[in-house]
This record gives C-alpha cells, structure tokens and sequence, in this order.
C-alpha cells in the first residue's frame, strides 16, 4: 500500500495510491494516528492527482533519527573512516518538507547548500531495546528523505545539527510504501538529480549498517515510537565532495528516487535577510 498526507481546506487528510489515482481515506486523523490506530481503510472517490497538494509523509514525529557515513562508496569519496557504530545525528520536524514544495535557505546564512537522497525507515510499532532479529517487526513503511545540508553550517559547526535542521531542510515523501511490498530494503536503487542530471546512482546494498541493525541499535539508546523516522545515510555522489563542490542554488530542482517507492521532488529557493 502506498499511504500519502495530503492538504484539504487547511488541514492534512490521508490517502490512497493506487493505479496513479489518489483515493481519499475515509479516517479523520492523520499518519501518526493511523498508524497508532491501525484502522480499517474506507475510501472514497478518485482525486486528480495533478490538483493534489501534497503534505509531508509524516507531520509530526516525536524523533528524525540520521544515520550519518553508512554508505561505503561515500565513505570512500569524502575521505573517511568506516565507523565501528552507527553514528546518529537529528534533524528538526520543523525541517519537514512535502512533495513538490520549495527548499528555501537565507544566503546569508547559508551558501552552501547541498542534497543528499536517503532511504526512510517508519517505525510502526514502539521499539525498546529490541533484538535485530525482532527488528523489522517494528517498521511500518518506507519513504523517500532528501537530507539537505548547509556544509558551511554542518563543517563549521564542528557537529552536524544545525546544518542539517534548517526549516525546509528534510523533503520527505511523497508517500509511505508499507512494509510488506519493501520484502528487503537493504536492496534498493537510490539516486538523485539535480537539474535532470543524475549526481548519485548506488544501492541501498552498500549500506555499512542494515536497517535491523540500525533500528535495534537505536532502540538500545532511546525509545523509538510509532511514526519516528530514520534517515539511514546517503550514497556518494553529494555535492561538496565533487570537484569542483557542486551546490544547489536559486531555481534548481531536486529529485530522489528511491526503488519500489518512487520519486521526491522539490525547488529550491534562496532568500536574503
């Protein structure tokens, strides 16, 4: 099933992908409620998808947990160490941001703003010190997650949060595919554009950490609840370690795409002041 948030007269009803038609959800709450209650799906009549404007995947999570050089091809291109453990960071939910919405950075905070297509894992259910092989027990879905980053901010900061949290910066969508059609996320393709122009092209195989690793990991340092998100790292092929550095700019667009979910697409846009 593919489950996406949507906006309706100011406030985010839920829906229904299927055979590229979007079929409202008879439910009055939203992503987190949904998959608190597990309740059965009523669905109504066909929406045009093109008159959609979309919300973000999920609105409210207690926790965006990120998974910071878990790709060994981008271990490679930034001149790192493989870690012996995940290396977790956060992101803001203040930084969420819907399908086809606008990345927006002040130029005089930030001029040096970069993508990163990430593999998003939905907890489902309360995970506490769970086993990895109770793991994926507790996924609810996938989704696609463009960690964006300020490598001015994230460098110069000397730890990553703020660069990573700016309002806007955690594009995440532009629905969740549950679980039971993902038989193993640790097998997917993911990639992003920039501009139509492909910038990274790897497989979620090259993971360091798997996901029962990473969520079993998480859950022995704090509880995880449903509808937390997990970041779970990006490939090579980012911007700043290009040479020369390539990053986003005013009126560019931004595409994710990840295998068996779909694509997350976003412009961006600069403000000054």
């Amino acid at each position: 099933m593919k489950i996406l948030q949507y906006q309706e007269n100011n406030r985010v009803r839920l829906g229904i992908l299927e055979d590229d038609k979007i079929f409202p959800v008879e439910y009055q709450g939203d992503m987190i409620d949904f998959i608190n209650e597990k309740p059965g799906i009523v669905k109504g009549q066909p929406l045009d998808p093109s008159g959609i404007e979309f919300a973000p995947a999920l609105s409210r999570p207690s926790k965006i947990v990120c998974i910071g050089l878990n790709y060994l091809d981008h271990i490679r291109e930034s001149h790192g160490e493989a870690p012996d453990k995940p290396i977790l960071f956060s992101k803001y939910s203040t930084s969420l941001l819907a399908h086809q919405k606008t990345i927006t950075w002040n130029r005089d905070l930030t001029k040096k703003v970069d993508f990163e297509a990430e593999l998003a894992v939905v907890i489902g259910k309360e995970a506490c010190r769970c086993p990895e092989d109770k793991a994926m027990e507790h996924v609810f879905g996938y989704t696609c997650a463009n960690d964006v980053s300020a490598r001015d901010l994230q460098f110069g900061d000397g730890q990553w949060v703020r660069g990573k949290s700016l309002d806007t910066f955690c594009p995440l969508g532009p629905w969740i595919v549950t679980a039971d059609e993902i038989p193993d996320p640790n097998s997917l393709s993911i990639k992003a554009s920039l501009n139509g122009v492909l910038m990274q092209d790897s497989n979620t195989d090259l993971m360091l950490f798997k996901v029962p690793q990473i969520i079993s990991f998480i859950s022995h340092s704090f509880t995880l609840l449903p509808g937390d998100v997990i970041l779970t790292g990006t490939p090579h092929g980012v911007g700043t370690f290009r040479e020369p550095s390539i990053y986003m700019k005013d009126g560019d667009t931004v595409t994710v795409e990840i295998e068996g979910i779909g694509k997350l697409t976003n412009n961006c846009m600069t403000t000054a002041g």
